[in-house]
């Protein structure tokens, strides 16, 4: 109608420029109503134009169009965007932009350029342009684009398009531009050349290269069929190799519409290639490469297929669900199938990769795992020719997604301690992909992988297992100097984790590979011995491991080979590391005379030096064993330690040698004792060890000569002088270690020494300053001579065979520290401030640290002290030696050091307040628990604090938790053993979290309590306590918390390193913590084993704590009917059961008769399989031990059905294994009698699995019965026989059979023996793994041999005397004992929850068939609902379809569509499931809404919108009226803002994740139903 108008007007006007005049209005002022009409008329003479209607007309029509352009319209657009409406003015650019384009059209390409130059002034302009003022210039530019023709301009035009499209400043500029400028600018021959060629040149962000592309596709392809020959070629971008780099980076982008644009372009080259039919090919690699992109005629078939499978892949992968995903991941294969021949790839590599970093870059780690493993399969199985692009994927995606810790989990079905498929995969497919490299390529492909690990954080299981595929690796020499850098480098990265086993696996793995990969001839003993000294000999690199061997072996093979510094020749009779070591010996020590005071030196050349004297040595004896040459004379070794032995033979008597040299000697002699030790060795039979000790002994009357000078005459004066005294502390501890108690013996010299250092210490702490203020070096003094008695103090513990204790210099030392202040305030010197610049910061922080180890080291001395008393008072009453006032008195000060002290200097503290406590709790209970309350603060702030934190719970626990401490506390029931008790709860809730806790706590009381190591008396009284705080060993029976999977997955690959056994040099020289919490279970039961039922205090605390285990599982079993397998209370209760097994042979009858009803009781619960088969087995052996107890079992069947919905099963197993039950009774008759007719009743039941179990039952019962001949049963004999074999000869394929079958051939009915199988592999581990219980409660046999603090019963059996069950996998048939009378509706419960199907109506009609569809429910009168749902917004007939099905369930009254077709839409049909039957349905379309909304409104409805607004009602508060009409949006726009303002109020559900949108149907379903939960509620009150 418009159209018709317009050219009516201009066909009767005959001066159109003064028709447009009138329309622009007189002011010149365009309005968008004004715009709009001009460009309509506009638009209506262009076309006239262009059909010859204004022929001759030609110049009038550029006029006129000048006019409207440059007079009208440029005009407008210049206008102030804060004038109008923001909506009224988009419509005015949009309507002015429309107009300037017919305006171009009819003036040309002068009109258009005089446009094009304003707009680019305009956009150069930049101040005081708004935003709406550049979209104006762009919508100008896009108006004249396509006739532009001056080149500069187009340039132009050109960059600055370009310009808009990558900057950086706005989105919305950049999707402008694409949307408007650069369709415009592709109608342009010579304008699109321009652009391409731009986007080609430069390099731009690869979202905005995509955007343009996609904005350009209808001008980047030839049209359907080829140009002829004269015509120019027009651009194809199909042959640039640039447009397939982008389109290759879309595909793999992280951002969704990115992908979505590069899958367009993607699919427009193949549509226009499929089309076309002719030759195309673009060859990266400057031509030599295989093709991005080909395309020919005679492969046009399988070329479609190719590209089809692949954007199918790629489509799919958008789902991100595995379940949607991995029935599509086989197509891939199919890839390679068409990508490869003989050889050769036919398309370019890159395009497979782009599948693969779009899977390793998925929010879905499981679909990330698939990804990673089907890539490194595929280079297996598919044997791929190499390419440039693998190796560089494999540095940069692959080893990004290798750095995800979960993709290394366990899956379901593999044991535990064993290694991760993909770790698996890794280490095939990084041997097999290096090996199959040119060797020229090798070297360059190793230093990236290696330095990739080294340039990024990696969690502590992905760089452990990339080291491991990297020590596989065959050998090769790649590595020079800079990959053994890199090596080093990654070393250092390991060191970053917490988990020390794991950090050491690791190092071991990265000196393999260093061993197996490095070019001996490229690299140095200096570059080697760098890099082994990264390695920490405590973690990894220990001496006497297979790793150090390997590590010796090594160099002595290669010993010639390794480079050597120019004039550097090696003598015959040496070798070229003994040369080198040699060297660096002598370098170490070469040091100048003139700084005497200087500050110690780094103690990595020390290490170096050690680490490389003692590998020298090994090499040397091996050689020396491979040469044949018998014993080796350490020749080498001589040389080498002659340097050091110059020195330290000198340190006695020399006191002009350099301070420097004196540190750097003493420094290597402790490295070298420190490191030469091998763990499980003793020192006869190492010759290393032997040679250095009789090497040594020559010079240690010297060192101690020095040590002691050092120690007492003032010498140590300053505060770096500490480190030294730290030195000579340590050096002087290692050596009494080092030499056996027998060398020492030999001379007095030890003696001596002692006494010297105690006389000369004490001493020097009694010296009081003349002066007024305190100096620097007395003060140090003091310090130092703190610390050299606190070394004396555990010398003399450690070595108590050298009897030092009765040196009298020690009684002087007891005298004067136990009169000594306690807690002394060490004063600051005044001259610290005056000190030389080698000295440390002189903060009160740091003279606080020196102040607190002088603190720290009397307390040293105060338990040596105390330790000794204790020692002597065996026999006679601790007063005589320490009086109680004294004792109390010290504990305060105690108290006081606890809370001054930093935490890593308490654990002397804690270690006096052990013998303290133990001795005044019964006089000094206040105290004492205050002691408890300070200990335990500090404890549980530094749960955090890996290094010390578990030194000090291990001293808390043995002075809180002593044996005399518990049974003092005890004795009285006082607030102490409240106290301890609370302690004891709040470790065990620690342990949740911290895991470790409970096993030190658990394995002092259990070691203490039944292993004590005093007279028989006090064995009674610490027993005692196992009674007293049983709820400890009642808890850590069922200990073991549920963790997340990455706390998981740390523990299994724990747990495979300790299965590597010694191949692993970690598992050799970590200590182990035993901090595992099965190690907590296996603690309890070990304890429970050794427990003597003849014991009478072991049989009291037998017969209360399994009645206290019994009320614990009745307790459970009432406080939650149900739960779910592996859920925590299943675990709990399943570990309850197991130790309840382990008791039952300590179980007397007289505590079976009292507890026997409990473990029957317990049959009637709803427990799942793994707690039923252990329930089973006790009740079986208590039956066979105990027949009395027959006829009570007898009593548990003549329960109500009600009673035996859940247990029947149960109890009909027990009877299956009937022939155990009767080995102890001498008439089996009446028993097999009472059985039988107990059997017979339950084989016609209702129920399936009870038939299947009672016929399982009858079939042994039987079987005995004619074993043992009775005959009693002749008349039902034909019966029986009958009945089994009906079973056994079940026809058909269907469940029965199947069924029967399985529950044969299940390991409780076939192959368990519950006397012969009674072990605790079979409680603890083969019955949980048969029983499909979670992998984590599996403990195996030998974790309870590793627990070794404990010891195994001896009378106990631990292992299986058969080994059936063990070679079983577990069995597919569960019991299936739900309830009983399903059927029956008034007898429904928890257990009978069954899906129910509602009957949609309450009587059968017999008229139905002659009702019309619409009108059944209304006739039927269902529905007394007043709710009606209005969906004519709704557009998708699944949607519909689902809220149909809703509204008909929740009887609302009326559901209101757009449409009445879509219910004959099979989408609609399949969802509503025949709902439309039965609901009221009435078409409103949506343009009659608001009328309709209206009429409602006046008939008594509120209005209410599903909808996100400012004042939107939340659900949970709104109260809906009883008439209500419910307006639902469309899916993707919502409400429309006309139909908003109908509504009475808007509702929006709460939501707590990131989507902030639900399913149409979604939202309708959840507020129909709270509108009907409300009406319930109403009509209820």
């Amino acid at each position: 109608m418009e159209l018709v108008l317009a050219d009516a007007l201009l066909s009767q006007c005959r001066d159109p420029g003064a028709l447009l005049r009138v329309v622009c209005g007189e002011e010149g002022s365009l309005s968008a109503d004004r715009a709009e009409t001009l460009r309509l008329l506009l638009q209506r003479v262009a076309a006239a134009a262009e059909g010859g209607g204004w022929r001759g007309r030609g110049e009038a029509a550029r006029r006129l169009a000048r006019e409207a352009a440059l007079g009208h319209c440029l005009p407008a657009l210049r206008g102030s965007p804060a004038k109008p409406p923001e909506e009224q003015q988009l419509r005015l650019v949009r309507a002015s932009c429309g107009a300037l384009r017919c305006c171009a059209s009819l003036g040309g390409a002068p009109l258009a350029e005089r446009l094009a130059g304003e707009a680019l002034e305009s956009l150069g302009a930049g101040a005081g342009a708004g935003e709406l003022w550049t979209e104006a210039a762009v919508e100008v530019l896009a108006a004249v684009a396509p006739w532009l023709e001056e080149p500069a301009l187009l340039g132009r035009t050109v960059r600055v398009a370009l310009g808009l499209l990558r900057g950086d400043e706005d989105e919305g500029r950049a999707l402008l531009v694409a949307g408007r400028l650069l369709p415009a600018l592709g109608r342009n021959r010579a304008a699109l050349a321009h652009v391409w060629e731009g986007l080609m040149r430069t390099s731009s962000r690869g979202s905005r290269a995509l955007l343009a592309l996609s904005a350009l596709s209808d001008a980047l392809f030839p049209a359907g069929q080829p140009q002829g020959g004269g015509r120019a070629r027009p651009l194809d971008a199909r042959l640039h190799c640039g447009f397939w780099t982008v389109v290759q980076k879309g595909l793999a982008e992280s951002d969704a519409p990115c992908r979505k644009r590069a899958r367009y372009l993607l699919k427009r080259a193949v549509d226009v290639s499929a089309q076309l039919r002719t030759e195309c090919r673009c060859t990266a690699d400057a031509g030599n490469g295989p093709c991005l992109f080909w395309w020919c005629a005679e492969e046009n078939d399988q070329l479609i297929q190719f590209w089809e499978t692949y954007i199918l892949i790629m489509e799919t992968l958008e789902g991100n669900q595995i379940h949607v995903i991995k029935p599509v991941l086989p197509k891939l294969n199919s890839l390679y199938e068409h990508a490869v021949l003989e050889d050769c790839w036919l398309f370019h590599p890159s395009w497979h990769m782009c599948i693969y970093k779009r899977m390793f870059e998925s929010e879905n780690k499981t679909l990330t795992r698939e990804g990673v493993i089907h890539f490194l399969e595929v280079w297996q199985t598919k044997c791929l020719p190499t390419s440039p692009g693998f190796a560089e994927f494999i540095i940069g995606p692959l080893m990004d997604a290798l750095s995800e810790s979960s993709l290394y989990s366990r899956p379901s079905g593999q044991m535990i301690g064993t290694c991760p498929p993909l770790a698996i995969k890794l280490q095939v497919f990084l041997a097999a992909f290096l090996t199959s490299l040119p060797e020229e390529e090798k070297s360059s492909f190793l230093l990236k992988f290696i330095q990739k690990m080294s340039n990024r954080h990696w969690c502590a299981v992905p760089i452990l297992f990339l080291s491991m595929a990297l020590a596989y690796i065959p050998t090769c020499r790649a590595l020079d100097i800079e990959g053994l850098l890199a090596l080093r480098d990654v070393l250092q990265c390991t060191m970053i984790t917490h988990q020390i086993l794991l950090r050491g696996a690791a190092q071991c793995y990265l000196l393999k590979a260093a061993i197996r990969l490095t070019d001996v001839e490229q690299v140095s003993f200096s570059d080697i011995s760098h890099f082994v000294i990264s390695l920490r000999s405590e973690e990894s690199l220990g001496r006497g491991t297979g790793l150090w061997t390997m590590l010796c072996d090594w160099l002595r093979v290669n010993d010639k080979s390794f480079r050597r510094p120019l004039n550097h020749d090696v003598p015959q009779d040496k070798t070229a590391l003994g040369v080198y070591v040699e060297l660096l010996m002598r370098d170490y020590l070469k040091t100048s005379n003139a700084n005497r005071d200087c500050l110690m030196p780094d103690w990595f050349e020390g290490r170096l030096v050690a680490t490389m004297v003692l590998l020298a040595a090994d090499v040397e004896e091996m050689m020396h064993e491979h040469n044949g040459n018998g014993s080796t004379e350490w020749i080498e070794l001589k040389a080498l330690l002659n340097p050091l032995l110059d020195v330290l033979l000198k340190l006695g008597t020399n006191p002009y040698i350099s301070t420097l040299k004196t540190d750097k000697s003493l420094q290597l002699l402790l490295k070298l004792l420190q490191t030469c030790p091998i763990k499980c060795s003793s020192p006869q039979v190492d010759g290393v060890i032997m040679f250095l000790q009789n090497s040594f002994v020559t010079a240690t009357e010297s060192i101690l000569d020095f040590l002691l000078r050092r120690l007492t005459t003032n010498e140590l004066n300053t505060v770096s002088d500490l480190d030294r005294c730290n030195l000579y502390l340590t050096v002087l501890s290692e050596l009494m270690n080092f030499w056996s108690i027998n060398d020492w013996k030999k001379g007095s010299s030890i003696c001596n020494f002692i006494s010297s250092l105690i006389n000369a210490s004490l001493y020097n702490l009694q010296e009081r300053s003349s002066e007024k203020d305190v100096e620097l070096g007395e003060q140090i003094q003091k310090v130092v001579s703190m610390a050299s008695l606190s070394a004396v103090c555990e010398i003399i513990d450690q070595k108590p065979d050298l009897q030092l204790q009765s040196l009298p210099a020690v009684d002087t030392l007891k005298t004067v520290m136990l009169c000594a202040q306690v807690n002394p305030v060490l004063k600051k010197p005044c001259n610290m401030e005056n000190n030389s610049s080698f000295e440390e910061p002189t903060s009160h922080q740091g003279w606080g640290k020196i102040a607190a180890r002088y603190i720290h080291d009397q307390w040293v001395c105060l338990h040596f002290i105390l330790n000794n008393y204790q020692n002597l008072s065996k026999d006679k009453n601790l007063q005589q030696f320490l009086p109680h006032q004294k004792s109390a008195e010290i504990l305060q000060f105690a108290l006081e050091a606890i809370t001054i002290l930093p935490s890593d200097h308490a654990l002397p503290v804690f270690h006096c307040m052990k013998i303290l406590v133990s001795k005044l709790l019964g006089s000094s209970e206040s105290l004492c628990i205050q002691a408890f309350d300070l200990a335990w603060k500090m404890i549980s702030s530094l749960s955090n604090t890996q290094l010390i934190f578990w030194p000090n719970l291990k001293a808390f626990v043995q002075f809180v938790f002593d044996p005399e401490v518990l049974a003092a506390a005890a004795k009285n029931k006082s607030q102490a053993y409240t106290k301890i008790k609370d302690i004891m709860f709040q470790m065990i809730e620690m342990s949740s979290t911290r895991t470790g806790v409970l096993n030190v706590l658990l394995c002092y009381c259990c070691q203490s309590w039944i292993l004590p190591s005093c007279n028989t008396n006090t064995l009674e009284n610490t027993f005692s306590n196992a009674g007293n705080y049983s709820e400890l060993l009642i808890e850590a029976c069922v200990f073991g918390t549920v963790f997340r999977r990455d706390q998981r997955l740390i523990q299994e690959v724990c747990a495979f390193i300790e299965n590597l056994g010694d191949e692993c040099a970690a598992n050799v020289v970590t200590e182990s913590t035993n901090r595992d919490d099965h190690y907590v279970r296996v603690c309890a039961i070990k304890f429970l084993c050794l427990l003597d039922e003849s014991n009478t205090l072991h049989k009291k605390f037998i017969e209360d704590f399994v009645m206290k285990l019994l009320d614990k599982g009745e307790l459970m079993t009432k406080s939650k009917i149900r739960y779910y397998a592996n859920s925590l209370q299943h675990r709990v209760k399943n570990r309850l059961w197991q130790t309840l097994l382990v008791l039952f042979p300590k179980l007397p009858e007289d505590l079976l008769t009292r507890t026997v009803d409990k473990i029957l009781q317990a049959g009637y619960s709803n427990n799942q399989a793994s707690v039923k088969y252990l329930i089973e087995w006790m009740i079986i052996l208590i039956l066979h031990k105990f027949p009395h107890f027959l006829q009570k079992f007898w009593d548990c069947f003549s329960y109500g059905e009600d009673q035996l919905k859940t247990s029947i099963c149960t109890f009909l197993a027990v009877v299956s294994h009937f022939d155990i039950i009767l080995q102890n009774i001498s008439e089996k008759t009446s028993p097999l009698k009472k059985a039988l007719v107990v059997v017979l009743q339950w084989c016609f039941h209702h129920n399936f699995s009870v038939r299947l179990y009672a016929l399982i039952a009858l079939k042994k019962i039987w079987g005995l019965c004619k074993a043992l001949h009775v005959d009693d049963f002749e008349t039902l004999t034909p019966v029986i026989e009958c009945s089994l074999d009906q079973a056994e000869n079940m026809h058909g394929t269907g469940n029965a059979k199947k069924n029967w079958q399985r529950i044969q051939k299940h390991f409780f009915f076939e192959n368990f023996h519950p006397l012969k199988d009674y072990c605790l592999e079979t409680i603890f581990y083969t019955l949980p793994r048969l029983s499909e219980i979670a992998e984590e409660e599996w403990i195996s046999l030998s974790k309870f041999t590793a627990f070794t603090d404990i010891p195994l019963s001896s009378t106990f059996p631990c292992s299986h005397s058969q080994t059936e069950l063990l070679d079983l996998k577990p069995s597919d048939w569960s019991q299936q004992d739900m309830g009983l009378n399903s059927a029956e509706q008034g007898n429904q419960k928890q257990w009978t929850d069954v899906q129910k199907k509602i009957i949609p109506w309450k009587e059968n009609s017999s008229d139905l068939d002659e009702l019309v569809l619409q009108d059944r429910a209304t006739k039927l009168g269902k529905s007394n609902s007043k709710l009606i749902v209005v969906a004519s917004l709704i557009d998708k007939p699944t949607n519909l379809g689902g809220l149909c099905r809703t509204c008909e369930i929740f009887g609302v009254s009326a559901l209101i569509v757009g449409s009445l077709h879509y219910i004959n839409d099979k989408q609609f049909q399949y969802l509503s499931v025949s709902a439309e039957q039965w609901l009221s349905l009435v078409e409103v379309k949506p343009f009659q809404l608001v009328e309709y909304l209206e009429q409602k409104k006046m008939e008594g409805y509120t209005i209410v919108g599903v909808e996100q607004t400012a004042k939107s009602c939340d659900l949970t508060e709104y109260c809906f009226p009883e008439k209500c009409l419910l307006l639902l949006g469309n899916e993707h726009e919502g409400i429309p803002a006309n139909l908003i303002q109908q509504l009475d109020i808007c509702v929006e559900i709460p939501q707590q994740g990131v989507i902030r949108s639900l399913n149409v149907h979604v939202s309708g379903a959840l507020l129909i139903w709270e509108y009907t939960r409300q009406q319930i509620i109403k009509g209820k009150e």
